[in-house]
């Protein structure tokens, strides 16, 4: 489980159940078990409370920026 964090702020957004080794790309909407900030969605780009871009909603998945935000945590293999 990863927890997903705003690279400018530190906030903590979410919860994430990433599977496999790779890299985070992108965020599946079904695995985000907990929200931690209230993010705000602007033409379909996904912002922490601090106005940083954080991804674009593509509907069942969040395409992530990666340079916008850190994680910690363990990857599961799948």
């Amino acid at each position: 489980m990863l927890t997903i964090r705003c690279a400018a702020c530190k906030n903590k957004l979410w919860k994430y159940d990433k599977i496999g080794q790779g890299e985070v790309l992108r965020c599946h909407k079904v695995r985000i078990k907990k929200y931690f900030a209230e993010l705000t969605l602007e033409n379909g780009k996904v912002k922490c409370p601090c106005g940083k871009e954080i991804g674009i909603d593509k509907g069942s998945f969040i395409k992530m920026d990666p340079k916008a935000f850190v994680y910690s945590g363990t990857k599961r293999n799948g």
